[in-house]
């Protein structure tokens, strides 16, 4: 990557392998309050119309468009049961969907990227709490390699501008297009470009997966298309972004 780029990385679909775990928790939540009609493609569908950067609310929208949906939920109640299937519970020993994340790209590409970039240019924007992102990035040993992280708690989601700004100013640096914002949906990219940075798409393994069974290519999913049509010049990358290399 050139000398004085900055890289920022969505972590749900990006780093992080979510379909087992939080795309699961959205699923179990729902059915949970008689939602079964929700699948893991429904809720494609909805992110790729964008607007759904949090999967509580997400969770609750869905339930109420189920007819069998229970009525009067409130998100305080969608939450606790989420976080019921994402975190588990240590007390009678139930593990959480969380324990089955992995991490997408090859911990050598990021070590790669930092070398040629550095930590201080570097950072996570995502919608998770922070909790959830520092445990990921310490699982893995690769809170090391990002000088600031964006989440939740910290202001407007996404595809509001505001994390990508944030994340830029913890850096130290001024928005521009060489910033590159690397998601994996039409919020993450529209948030990139609102802030006057450069828009970078990534295919997860699942959509990719799914593709390569269709005999398609990698970015002809909802998803990927609904992320190219964001702006002109987006591009959507392969699973663990390795292409950001070249």
């Amino acid at each position: 990557m050139p000398k004085g780029t900055a890289l920022l990385l969505d972590m749900d679909g990006v780093l992080a392998e979510v379909s087992r775990s939080y795309r699961t928790a959205i699923v179990e939540t729902c059915k949970h309050y008689g939602a079964t009609s929700i699948s893991l493609d429904i809720i494609a569908e909805w992110k790729a119309r964008g607007g759904c950067n949090n999967d509580w609310k997400l969770s609750l929208d869905l339930i109420n468009t189920d007819p069998n949906g229970k009525n009067g939920l409130t998100l305080d109640q969608v939450t606790e049961t989420f976080e019921r299937f994402y975190q588990g519970n240590p007390d009678n020993g139930t593990s959480g969907l969380c324990e089955l994340e992995t991490l997408i790209p090859k911990k050598s590409t990021l070590e790669e990227i930092c070398k040629r970039i550095s930590k201080d240019r570097m950072a996570i924007v995502t919608g998770r709490p922070r909790k959830d992102c520092d445990k990921f990035l310490r699982l893995h040993r690769i809170d090391h390699m990002f000088g600031a992280c964006v989440c939740m708690e910290d202001g407007p989601a996404k595809p509001d501008p505001f994390p990508v700004v944030r994340a830029c100013e913890l850096l130290g640096i001024k928005p521009s297009l060489s910033v590159i914002m690397v998601g994996d949906t039409p919020d993450d990219i529209r948030a990139g470009l609102a802030a006057g940075c450069t828009g970078v798409g990534v295919s997860t393994p699942e959509n990719a997966e799914s593709a390569a069974k269709e005999g398609k290519d990698h970015d002809s999913g909802a998803l990927c298309t609904a992320m190219k049509e964001c702006g002109e010049g987006v591009v959507v990358v392969q699973p663990g972004f390795d292409a950001l290399l070249d």
